[in-house]
């Protein structure tokens, strides 16, 4: 009996000790969210939420699954040049962006119209990043005179790519606690997928995969935007037909950046989007899977150097 004791005791104090960390972690991921100074437009498309980051010409960052305007300002620290202004919306469902009822990838893009006319933003760059490409690409084709150059960082692309089953999607993207106790204490097994070397990463590398598998928190105030990119958006252009996106409308110049290795959105995909876009030109990355870990350095330069060209910077914005 003794025994039992200490051993529920044990039990007891661990689960205490778990507790108080995963609460200390989300107080933390709230101060973080906070201190980004996100505002909320009210547009003629509903509220969005948004941030601005930078002074230059303005860029569109558009998030990928289970991000918001956070994710946008983290991806494009990490590859777009500091000779852009940032201008990253939390897409429709994500933290302070409601979903609106019938929700459809071309109603997002017409949201991101009605966010630039609120900014007295008359043309964007766009770059549009993961399950983003979706209505990346859509805006591209349905507000081709508002964008002038277009990227798409390992992008949902027609063809083959996975889909999480519906029960593991409700139990890990609608449950905080659930989403933390896996990445915090099962982080080897999750971040195979998003960085492609798994076993091979540098401590850099590492602590990049963990920002970003815990920017995703709280994954409840993301889940209904999570949802939709899983179940609606990404299915769509994995399966797209010319009618749906007819690619070859898109006149902004493009550029498409794959890593050779990446699980989540496969390189063969990135390939044939190229050449279904007229002009548009691929960046294949070596490794580091979808977070392109390890290549952030080549990625930021490819990106400025393309969106120095397409939107012609002036020589003293030199974007590196």
């Amino acid at each position: 009996m003794a025994d039992l004791r200490f051993l529920l005791l044990g039990i007891a104090v661990a689960g205490a000790a778990v507790v108080m960390r995963y609460r200390r972690d989300m107080r933390a991921v709230r101060e973080r969210i906070e201190g980004l100074g996100s505002r909320v437009a009210r547009t003629g498309c509903g509220p969005i939420e948004y941030a601005r980051s930078g002074d230059g010409y303005p860029v569109l960052v558009v998030h990928g699954n289970a991000g918001g305007f956070d994710q946008g300002l983290l991806l494009a620290g990490w590859t777009i040049g500091p000779a852009f202004e940032v201008v990253a919306p939390s897409r429709f469902g994500y933290l302070g962006t409601p979903m609106p009822s019938r929700a459809s990838v071309a109603m997002q893009a017409d949201a991101f119209a009605c966010l630039l006319d609120a900014l007295a933003i008359e043309r964007a760059a766009v770059v549009g990043y993961s399950a983003g490409s979706a209505s990346a690409i859509q805006f591209a084709i349905c507000h081709l005179e508002r964008v002038p150059a277009l990227v798409l960082v390992e992008p949902v692309a027609p063809g083959k790519g996975p889909v999480m089953p519906r029960p593991i999607f409700t139990v890990f993207f609608r449950h905080d606690f659930v989403y933390w106790a896996t990445v915090t204490f099962f982080y080897g097994i999750v971040a195979g997928p998003w960085a492609g070397v798994q076993g091979r990463l540098t401590p850099e590398g590492k602590a990049q995969v963990r920002t970003l598998l815990a920017s995703l928190l709280p994954v409840s105030a993301r889940a209904d935007g999570s949802a939709f990119d899983t179940y609606v958006s990404t299915p769509g252009l994995f399966n797209a037909s010319g009618s749906e996106y007819p690619f070859e409308e898109i006149r902004a110049p493009t550029l498409v950046v794959s890593a050779v290795d990446d699980l989540l959105a496969l390189h063969e995909n990135a390939r044939a989007l190229v050449r279904r876009i007229t002009g548009a030109r691929l960046l294949a990355v070596p490794g580091g899977g979808h977070m392109l870990i390890g290549h952030h350095d080549e990625v930021r330069q490819g990106i400025t150097e393309f969106l120095r060209s397409a939107v012609a910077l002036p020589p003293n914005q030199k974007g590196n």
